[in-house]
């Protein structure tokens, strides 16, 4: 199995939540992790940024390089990778996890909102992955992986949130389309959602810590995330995982470590 030491990770929204625990989590592999995110200066509304997130990576082991970065414009993306790859010499991993959300009915979603969802989750996935497939290309085992759930056409996932799922299936759609589009280049696509809800930020959207007492830490993403990252990048694209099942499959039996709260019954993440 390859090793992570000495890779280049380049992560989107890796200033805190799930992002940050993925840069943690290569980190202590010996990756390098770019931190690429908007928060640049702190926020009295949401915890951490570049640099705190950075400071973290490099407390774990790895080193880190905290790029500030609004993945909706074009400009930004490109001085971000190139900056990326002036400093550790390339990029071997994508993993796009920069996300909005905006969980409401369609007479409930403003258009500013419409368009943010689709600008980050969508547009920013697509736009980041071109962004870095040159030096995806030259890497020795070239892995992209995005934080988006599995396709299903169940109109049960969109009759609530119609524009949240159009623009988060967007990015699960360039899985399955880079996937095959790059299988014979050797570049591994893939996906990787969570079975529980997850405590972070974004879950204070949707119910806070009365919500969250029935999720799981980013950690348990973060375990996922770097089993995947060290696959051979040929034999491993176009999947669809699901973080429990990748770490079943790697021999993890305790997942007890992961719960928010010891005992409480877990409630099951969207679009499963």
């Amino acid at each position: 199995m390859p090793s992570l030491k000495g890779k280049t990770v380049f992560i989107t929204g890796a200033s805190r939540g799930i992002g940050q625990a993925i840069g943690v989590a290569c980190a202590r592999q010996g990756a390098r992790v770019v931190v690429a995110a908007k928060s640049g200066v702190p926020n009295p509304k949401l915890p951490g940024t570049i640099h705190t997130a950075a400071a973290a990576m490099k407390a774990a082991g790895g080193e880190a390089l905290a790029v500030e970065c609004d993945i909706r414009d074009e400009s930004q993306v490109h001085a971000a990778v190139a900056q990326a790859v002036g400093t550790f010499g390339g990029i071997d991993v994508l993993v796009n996890n920069a996300s909005a959300i905006h969980l409401a009915g369609t007479l409930e979603t403003p258009m500013k909102r419409y368009d943010l969802m689709q600008q980050v989750n969508a547009r920013g996935t697509y736009l980041c992955t071109q962004a870095c497939l040159p030096h995806l290309l030259k890497a020795a085992n070239p892995h992209v992986l995005m934080l988006s759930p599995p396709l299903s056409l169940d109109p049960r996932w969109f009759q609530n949130h119609v524009a949240y799922t159009m623009a988060k299936y967007g990015m699960s759609m360039c899985v399955l389309g880079m996937s095959a589009e790059l299988r014979d280049r050797g570049v591994a696509v893939n996906a990787l959602w969570p079975r529980t809800i997850i405590a972070t930020a974004a879950l204070n959207l949707l119910g806070g810590d009365a919500l969250a007492v029935h999720g799981r830490t980013p950690e348990i993403v973060a375990d996922a995330a770097v089993v995947i990252l060290q696959r051979e990048a040929r034999g491993c694209s176009g999947n669809f995982f699901i973080d429990e099942a990748v770490l079943r499959v790697a021999g993890v039996t305790d997942f007890a470590k992961y719960a928010v709260k010891a005992g409480e019954e877990l409630a099951p993440d969207l679009f499963l």
